[in-house]
């Protein structure tokens, strides 16, 4: 194990709601903050909430252009202007200019995003990579002392892959993704358990300002290695849907030879991998756009070095 790291203070924190405008957790969520701000206060900061997507939430939809989570590259926070453009590029550079810039000294240091899946994930914390030290000791903070459920921690980036989520364009990131939740509804128990979630990230930033040293550890984790599409005509159209037993099971063990889909006409279509993987976001509704039935992951062990503010 590496000996003791050491990183400087958390002093600016964001908390994102809406990204997606029918995530209704996360929403309400900050709207409440923003009316009653005390609870995202601590000794050594205060967190400032902001609804990403206004528009979309407005509208109850997703994104009302293009997937507002995907547009957190150098490709669109760099790009000129144009009359044409998605409102979701606009509202990229204006989050950037607010909470970014960034990959520059004067980002946030942290930027917490909330969201709502239609798939059975429960409480997942995902991170973009596991070299970053603060979201790591943050997840395992949450992991220790969290007790309204389990909390796998995801790694969404693959290698030499930037980041492209919200939370990229503070120094520091992590999104809640808690579900299942249908898209456009408000459940008061998962309302609850990401409130909470919220209030347990905040206390260990500031056990982290305070001097607090977080001892080195060792965990699981699940990587993100590919997507798997839905079976289609040649047209495009779906022949089949996924099969009931694997619906709900993710993050739980798909091998080889598994059933995955059943075509409409009622026949198996198994696994053809030659691993064990973990299947999440299984039928996710906004995913039919994108074309994925599932993400593939594997579980990978991590050793963390230990932490202390410098």
């Amino acid at each position: 194990m590496a000996a003791l790291q050491r990183l400087q203070p958390v002093s600016h924190v964001a908390v994102s709601g809406g990204t997606h405008g029918n995530e209704m957790s996360g929403i309400y969520l900050v709207k409440h903050w923003l009316r009653e701000p005390s609870a995202l206060q601590r000794d050594s900061f205060s967190a400032t909430p902001f609804l990403a997507n206004p528009l979309a939430i407005e509208r109850c939809v997703r994104y009302v252009g293009r997937d507002l989570n995907r547009t957190f590259t150098k490709q669109f926070l760099n790009s000129k202007a144009a009359w044409d453009e998605p409102y979701e590029v606009q509202r990229a550079r204006e989050i950037n200019q607010l909470y970014g810039p960034k990959g520059s000294a004067q980002a946030f240091d942290f930027l917490f995003e909330l969201h709502n899946t239609t798939a059975n994930v429960g409480a997942c914390l995902i991170a973009s990579v596991q070299d970053n030290l603060l979201p790591m000791h943050l997840c395992h903070f949450i992991q220790t002392h969290c007790t309204l459920g389990h909390y796998p921690i995801l790694l969404y980036n693959l290698p030499d892959q930037e980041a492209y989520s919200i939370s990229s364009v503070a120094k520091h990131g992590l999104a809640f993704e808690l579900g299942p939740q249908p898209q456009g509804v408000l459940r008061a128990d998962l309302l609850t358990q990401m409130g909470a979630l919220v209030a347990c990230a905040l206390d260990f930033i500031d056990l982290f300002n305070k001097g607090t040293t977080f001892p080195a550890f060792e965990t699981e984790a699940y990587r993100f290695i590919g997507s798997v599409d839905y079976p289609r005509h040649p047209d495009g159209e779906l022949c089949a849907s996924v099969h009931s037993k694997l619906q709900d099971k993710d993050f739980l063990p798909l091998r080889p030879g598994d059933p995955i889909f059943q075509t409409f006409s009622g026949e198996e279509i198994l696994y053809q991998g030659h691993a064990t993987i973990y299947p999440v976001f299984i039928n996710e509704a906004a995913y039919y756009e994108k074309k994925i039935a599932f993400n593939k992951t594997e579980k990978c062990s991590l050793s963390i070095p230990a932490l202390q503010r410098e």
